[in-house]
């Protein structure tokens, strides 16, 4: 999986695992949460978004079922 740098105030970058059908998204707080069973149009519509903040509160947050991966430290899981 590779990381895609997202323009966001919320969201730094996003990474999907085809595959699994698994989301990964990178929060600018450090927060990395990943969200199961999201199929790829979707995850092309998140990219494709004006705002990527507002297409995740309407159409990912509360929708699928997530974990909290962890808080990024000092490695970074994503460089620009």
């Amino acid at each position: 999986m590779t990381w895609t740098a997202v323009e966001s105030s919320a969201l730094q970058a996003a990474g999907y695992a085809e595959g699994q059908s698994l989301l990964y998204l990178l929060f600018r707080s450090g927060e990395v949460y990943r969200y199961f069973d999201v199929p790829p149009w979707q995850y092309q519509e998140f990219l494709s978004a004006d705002s990527k903040g507002r297409y995740f509160g309407r159409n990912i947050r509360g929708r699928f079922r997530y974990e909290r991966l962890r808080r990024r430290g000092n490695e970074s899981l994503y460089s620009e």
